[in-house]
């Protein structure tokens, strides 16, 4: 997908086929570690991110196709962000291993209310989400500065710096509730401070690479949330 543009109908079917493999896998992890298709919080959850995911796809081949193919890369230049890829295949994997198991064995109970709320929240991270890709057609997957690139301090941009990751620790940090698995939510921070590697050595290489990023991060103050961080 690299070196040579994708057309249209191209990245449409890419798109579809991701969306059956994600549903696939999804449900093989999910259903296969419960032991059982009665886990009802996975039910809703495949239903509600491939509603989300086919969105945003949708709106994308529609208004930004480039931008969708830019999704679709997944190979990092940076050793750093290489590192962070590896340590974030092991977090998405226990996020998902583990509800199954606890909805098999009962380690805990999460309150209806709750998986409802986490859905929710995952529901306000997409809707995030969609709004960062409207305003910035060079979020790619992967770090790195293209020709023509910009930088962007519009919309979400203009009150903190990386709105797209905000919206990523949103959603993996109500997953676990949402599958009924509450506790998990504890550990799951770990995804901030991994997050937080990858932020700086991003910064370094817009700030290296991208002109006018330097000035953009004294304007912009926080990373991830006005007034914390």
């Amino acid at each position: 997908m690299e070196g040579k543009s994708m057309t249209r109908s191209q990245i449409t079917r890419a798109v579809i086929a991701r969306l059956a493999g994600f549903i696939l896998v999804m449900g093989l992890i999910l259903f296969g570690t419960a032991g059982s298709f009665a886990f009802w919080q996975a039910w809703i959850y495949i239903v509600l991110l491939s509603v989300l995911v086919l969105w945003t796809g949708i709106y994308l081949i529609r208004n930004d196709p480039a931008l969708l193919e830019r999704r679709m890369r997944m190979k990092e230049k940076q050793a750093v962000q290489k590192n962070v890829v590896l340590l974030s295949f092991i977090y998405i994997g226990l996020l998902f291993v583990l509800p199954g198991l606890n909805f098999r064995f009962g380690w805990s109970v999460t309150p209806v209310w709750a998986v409802i709320a986490g859905d929710v929240v995952i529901v306000l991270g997409y809707l995030l989400l969609h709004r960062v890709l409207k305003e910035n057609t060079f979020a790619s997957r992967v770090i790195e500065v293209e020709q023509g690139q910009k930088v962007i301090d519009s919309g979400p941009y203009a009150r903190i710096r990386h709105p797209m990751y905000t919206s990523v620790i949103a959603v993996y940090l109500a997953t676990p509730v949402a599958l009924g698995f509450w506790w998990m939510v504890l550990p799951g921070l770990v995804i901030i401070p991994m997050l937080a590697v990858r932020i700086r050595n991003e910064e370094e290489v817009l700030s290296r690479d991208l002109p006018g990023y330097e000035t953009y991060l004294q304007k912009v103050k926080y990373r991830l949330v006005p007034g914390v961080w």
